[in-house]
């Protein structure tokens, strides 16, 4: 596996990472008439991307999170 895509984030900032994730989707859903819905389902979709697969984007780019 290419180490890009390697685990790099710990149980909590899995949770966290979920949480946020799952609480975009529901933005997304109550602004649906408003037009946000698709920026915020993606990013959403993303974020529980990274909370299953236990990697954060930034931290793979090198980039120091505080989770």
């Amino acid at each position: 596996m290419n180490p890009f895509f390697s685990r790099n984030i710990g149980i909590y900032g899995r949770l966290v990472r979920g949480l946020t994730g799952l609480a975009l989707l529901l933005a997304a859903y109550l602004s649906h008439p408003v037009g946000l819905s698709g920026t915020l389902t993606g990013a959403g979709i993303f974020l529980l991307f990274e909370a299953l697969r236990g990697w954060c984007v930034l931290r793979a780019c090198r980039i120091k999170t505080p989770l």
